[in-house]
């Protein structure tokens, strides 16, 4: 009898078919144009950078090829720039933190609790800020924190006599980094909820767990990926934020971005203004590898 032609051949072991080899061997072509594209214009302008950091500055001739570790040394012994990135560690985390404790219950009112019509208007009001330049929201906000600003204006309504100053100050700062950087964690933490399973809830709930220990004990860690993720993406924006701090900081705070800036386009000082940007670049990743270490050590001991 023949076989029915819908019956694939048997495959004989120690053999694959020779579609999966296909695959395979068209896989290192698939990968090899976003390889090079990360290569070019990622790793050669950061080894280039790199080599500045290395060279020495000539005032009128920009730099001097050289090897020499004297840009780092510099900026181990100068108090002025080691107080730079305090205050960029410090305002990042700040600003971090707020995101985190402040998108939280909206991400997880949008995943569980706004309904079909809702939600979508919720998710436009939370993604609509993202479609407007980081200058214009910041803008925006020295029309509100201005000594004659809309909220200086509100609390001295409310309060005769009180002006309160708010441009220029760290909490300014702040302020202009979590409107900024609050989408991204909600984003980052609703879609995590989306997709936890939600059966896990109902049976803690079913066996009398109070709702704060559902909280604690199931959806924190069903969550905690996303949270992770958007305490990472927003610390690292933070980091590296320009526009807020030059805007809402004004002259007299001074974090990494725009020392970096002022180093090379200023002062043409390119080699320490590269070891400035590779310092930057060194402890946001340290913070942020041993962050996520700590936080998954933390996740098995709190789910075994």
């Amino acid at each position: 009898m023949q076989a029915p032609a819908d019956i694939a051949p048997p495959v004989v072991a120690g053999h694959q078919p020779r579609r999966r080899r296909t695959h395979r061997s068209l896989a290192p072509l698939l990968a090899g144009p976003g390889v090079l594209f990360v290569v070019v214009f990622l790793l050669l302008p950061l080894g280039l950078m790199l080599r500045y950091s290395l060279n020495r500055f000539v005032p009128g001739e920009l730099m001097e090829v050289a090897l020499t570790a004297g840009n780092y040394v510099r900026f181990l012994h100068d108090p002025f720039y080691q107080s730079v990135l305090w205050t960029t560690l410090w305002i990042s985390a700040v600003s971090t933190a707020t995101c985190a404790i402040a998108g939280f219950p909206v991400a997880f009112y949008l995943a569980r609790t706004a309904g079909p019509r809702l939600k979508p208007v919720l998710m436009m009001a939370v993604v609509l800020p993202l479609l407007m330049g980081n200058s214009v929201r910041t803008a925006a906000w020295m029309v509100l924190l201005g000594s004659h600003g809309v909220i200086a204006g509100i609390v001295g309504w409310i309060v005769p006599g009180v002006r309160i100053e708010l441009m220029y100050t760290p909490a300014a700062v702040v302020i202009g980094l979590v409107s900024v950087l609050l989408p991204f964690m909600i984003i980052t933490v609703q879609s995590t909820l989306e997709n936890a399973d939600r059966s896990v809830e109902e049976a803690a709930a079913s066996l009398g767990a109070p709702p704060y220990r559902v909280l604690f004990r199931i959806v924190l860690p069903l969550c905690l990926p996303g949270l992770l993720a958007g305490i990472v993406l927003c610390f690292v924006l933070a980091m590296n934020a320009y526009a807020t701090p030059v805007l809402l900081g004004g002259p007299q705070m001074h974090m990494m971005a725009p020392t970096v800036y002022e180093q090379i386009a200023k002062a043409m000082n390119w080699p320490f203004g590269a070891a400035l940007a590779f310092i930057l670049m060194a402890v946001t990743l340290v913070l942020t590898v041993a962050s996520n270490v700590l936080v998954q050590r933390r996740f098995r001991k709190w789910t075994g």
